[in-house]
């Protein structure tokens, strides 16, 4: 997708950082146009916060270069941060102050004046529904109660771009999406151009206008959520066999004319087809002639996992996340909608 020159807010060109022998981005390239919610997802280790942390000039580039709302990322660094609000992954409130009191010391410090201090942050605990809650000290907020101030602490010094690095990482589901809405609301109504990674699948299909697919400090994909699974087209087929014999099945069906891609992870076979239940058994059939033993199969529309691991061959897993997160990742593979 190419995007007029008037309506990037962000370019980054061959971005690339390393740590001695260890590449953690890998000439990355990418645009975000003024206004959309842009995602990088990927999994743990795979250069997103990395790519951010330059972004926001909190870290320098071994080579490569970014503009950010007009600013080159590294001759003008103090223009940048006066544009830009930042969401860090670890929490960063102080929890001996109330929520009120943590916004007026983030605003302070952008030397925001009394008047208009007070008058922002009333505005911004209105925004994140916590206009009630203000003047509790933070120690006794939830989990998302503190992940909304620190949205509303972001947004302070009305930033161009907000940068959300793991929004919801650590919480339960009903609390993200819950996030997920004030991210929406806040795009809406202030038209704030959002850039968050992730590594839920979910997140970045409901709240990105685009994804980029990061693997091993590479972009793999990018595009809309939609047009990345219509990349696949038809139906998915998740087939879980033993692995001993996955490579014979896979070859067979590389050798059938009526599958479009077959890609693999662990025990998984995934194979995308046209009028996926009329192939089941065909599948099953050409298993057994094989002596292979399936153990579970499952017909589905494409996911952007399904993307995903078509371009890498692997899964995203939710290792930052509870091991509750983690038992739904395994059994997402045959419960998807």
């Amino acid at each position: 997708m190419q995007l007029g020159d008037i309506m990037k807010i962000i370019e980054v060109n061959k971005l690339v950082k390393k740590y001695g022998a260890l590449t953690a981005v890998n000439e990355v390239s990418f645009e975000v146009k003024e206004g959309e919610i842009f995602g990088l997802l990927g999994p743990n280790g795979a250069g997103k916060t990395t790519t951010i942390k330059m972004l926001t000039t909190l870290l320098l580039p071994t080579f490569g270069s970014a503009k950010i709302a007009g600013y080159d990322m590294l001759s003008q660094q103090n223009e940048i941060r006066k544009c830009i609000g930042i969401i860090f992954q670890d929490p960063s409130l102080d929890d001996e102050l109330t929520g009120r009191e943590n916004l007026e010391f983030h605003a302070i410090l952008y030397n925001i004046g009394k008047p208009q201090r007070l008058k922002k942050i009333d505005e911004v605990l209105k925004l994140v529904e916590l206009k009630d809650k203000a003047d509790v000290l933070v120690k006794n907020y939830s989990g998302g109660m503190k992940r909304r101030l620190e949205i509303g602490r972001g947004l302070i010094n009305e930033p161009k771009i907000l940068f959300l690095d793991e929004p919801t990482v650590g919480l339960d589901p009903q609390t993200r999406r819950h996030i997920w809405e004030y991210i929406k609301k806040l795009n809406e109504l202030k038209k704030t151009t959002v850039i968050l990674t992730t590594h839920y699948i979910e997140e970045a299909d409901y709240l990105c206008g685009r994804v980029a697919f990061v693997d091993s400090g590479k972009v793999v994909a990018l595009d809309t959520p939609k047009a990345l699974k219509n990349k696949l087209g038809g139906d998915v087929i998740s087939v879980q066999i033993e692995n001993s014999s996955k490579d014979v099945l896979v070859k067979m069906l590389k050798s059938t004319k009526w599958v479009k891609t077959v890609s693999t992870h662990e025990n998984f076979v995934d194979i995308t087809v046209e009028d996926g239940e009329k192939k089941i058994a065909s599948i099953v059939l050409m298993a057994e002639k094989s002596s292979i033993d399936i153990l579970a199969i499952n017909l589905h529309k494409p996911s952007l996992e399904d993307v995903f691991i078509h371009y890498t061959g692997k899964i995203i897993r939710e290792e930052a996340g509870t091991a509750k997160d983690q038992m739904r990742a395994m059994r997402s593979r045959f419960n998807r909608r």
